[in-house]
């Protein structure tokens, strides 16, 4: 008996995805399975790649050459791209309006600055799109000038952006006054409330932002998080982590504080977190080197080829993606309670999870995890991490969902 058809509901359906120029990091995975998706319900994708630093002209194709090299899956599809000129960064309306608050430590505004100054790839005005897919709100300036045909926008939070600004300026110099968090906060709600649909990642924003703005639609949609090799198994214990302010807090406390306590482990620790690292913490760099391994091609293989995966989070808001595709790979896990953030209480709870904040509990678990035996291929397939993945990030979850969700916005 032939196999039936896989349904297209989307089929003869034009959705721009519109997200920031980023690559190695938690967004461009959760962009990957957005564009999956839409392309497995049958939907055009025209993805926006929008540069948040000046000079990126969408014709400057040599200023892009970094971005394509490092995202080669968007090779699959036609490319866009959107970034401000020199000559709109000097005007004297941007001097004062977005530069001079940004030196004051308005991250927000800075960035929306730019996308309202961003030119975009000929001719994509001038398509008519059913669906605009906003990544961030402070791309929602892009967004909206892609609604000419009157498409609707479904804007993808992440997270509460305004806390992670606060955060990011924790670590970097700027003007007094320093802008508050509420001031931020009042420009990321301001642009939410342009969209048709607000989606989020992860339970607590999602309850945060009813709370912000109760006149606006919202729905908890996890992402789809491509799924890590669950073998074929090795002896390496694993990091893998991102270059950015959390991450490197995280990876600077397990450096000090768990490490010197778990005699006789060595850990491989992917990613460029260690530019970040290196730059933070010098000695400390230098003292641990021989455990970075930098930014990797395929974060896949770095799971592919271990027997335990490291989580010792300390800091940041929203949905982990790298903790999402660590139990996407079968692999043991021993966590922070805060690398389990967003999801439900029965994270916690997962058969082969160790859950351990304080710095001699989380070494205690590395030992003995450590000397027990790997898991093989079979067992990590089989394991309640990646059941939990298949039940909420898979990519069949995320089609199930997300169509179920835009089909009132097409009809």
């Amino acid at each position: 008996m032939a196999a039936l058809p896989t349904p297209t509901p989307l089929k003869g359906r034009r959705v721009a995805l519109v997200h920031p120029a980023w690559h190695s990091c938690g967004t461009y995975r959760v962009v990957l399975g957005q564009i999956a998706a839409y392309r497995a319900l049958g939907a055009e994708v025209f993805p926006v790649a929008v540069s948040g630093d000046p000079g990126f002209r969408p014709e400057r194709r040599w200023i892009w050459r970094e971005f394509t090299a490092a995202t080669p899956e968007l090779d699959d599809g036609p490319r866009f791209f959107g970034g401000a000129p020199f000559h709109a960064v000097l005007s004297p309306r941007f001097l004062m309006h977005v530069l001079w608050p940004y030196l004051h430590g308005d991250q927000a505004v800075i960035r929306s600055g730019l996308a309202e100054r961003a030119l975009l790839s000929k001719g994509l005005e001038d398509i008519a799109f059913d669906l605009v897919h906003c990544n961030h709100f402070f791309l929602m300036p892009v967004a909206k000038r892609l609604t000419r045909g009157g498409a609707r926008i479904l804007l993808d939070s992440h997270d509460l952006q305004a806390r992670q600004f606060a955060l990011m300026n924790e670590h970097t110099r700027s003007l007094r006054p320093r802008v508050s968090y509420e001031a931020m906060l009042a420009r990321e709600l301001a642009f939410m409330r342009e969209a048709d649909l607000l989606i989020h990642l992860n339970a607590r924003e999602e309850a945060e932002f009813r709370a912000s703005l109760p006149e606006k639609t919202h729905a908890l949609l996890y992402p789809a998080v491509p799924p890590a090799p669950t073998g074929p198994g090795g002896e390496d214990i694993v990091i893998v982590s991102s270059n950015n302010s959390a991450n490197v807090d995280s990876v600077i406390w397990f450096l000090r504080e768990i490490a010197p306590r778990a005699e006789g482990v060595r850990v491989k620790i992917a990613g460029n977190v260690d530019a970040g690292v290196r730059s933070r913490d010098g000695a400390l760099f230098e003292h641990y080197k021989d455990w970075f391994l930098g930014r990797v091609e395929n974060p896949g293989a770095i799971y592919a080829s271990a027997r335990l995966a490291l989580l010792p989070t300390i800091d940041g808001h929203g949905l982990s993606i790298k903790t999402v595709e660590a139990m996407a790979s079968g692999l043991p896990l021993i966590a922070t309670r805060l690398a389990l953030r967003g999801m439900g209480d029965g994270a916690l709870t997962l058969e082969g999870v160790v859950v351990a904040d304080a710095p001699e509990d989380f070494a205690r678990a590395l030992g003995e995890v450590a000397r027990a035996p790997a898991w093989n291929e079979t067992r990590r397939r089989a394991s309640a991490a990646r059941a939990y993945y298949d039940a909420h990030f898979s990519a069949a979850a995320y089609e199930r969902n997300l169509e179920r969700l835009v089909a009132p916005l097409l009809a």
